[in-house]
């Protein structure tokens, strides 16, 4: 991981918002240029804060290399990046991705059944159950 980004990713989780906010918007800024450092914070981060964090920039990145990476995230073992990942591929555009959000219907967490119908309304196809 580039030094730029570990620094990055560190302040994600210092106590100050202020320094959060701009870590957060640096990275943000950077969009797509960030994305081989977003894929090794997701892949190596015990953290689920870091990892929904890695898929939520993932998904603003507007780059469809992202796609693959974050319908992995969609088993991880947290919910909230479970959920995070379905909001992702939503803002990616993904229509190629709808079969695995509808699997994401069958999801032991709520929030995560909410988050894969609500894309799948805006991706349109799945089974929109509730």
């Amino acid at each position: 991981m580039r030094p730029r980004y570990r620094d990055l990713f560190d302040a994600l989780l210092d106590p100050d918002p202020a320094r959060t906010d701009a870590a957060y918007d640096a990275v943000l800024f950077d969009r797509a240029e960030a994305l081989p450092d977003l894929a090794e914070l997701l892949n190596t981060s015990p953290d689920p804060l870091l990892r929904f964090y890695a898929i939520q920039l993932m998904g603003f990145t507007e780059d469809k290399s992202a796609v693959p990476m974050v319908e992995k995230a969609l088993e991880d073992p947290d919910a909230s990046v479970r959920a995070e990942a379905c909001r992702a591929l939503e803002d990616l555009r993904s229509r190629g991705s709808v079969a695995v959000l509808d699997a994401r219907l069958d999801d032991m967490d709520a929030k995560v059944r909410r988050a894969a119908r609500e894309a799948l309304a805006v991706l349109g196809g799945g089974r929109r159950r509730s």
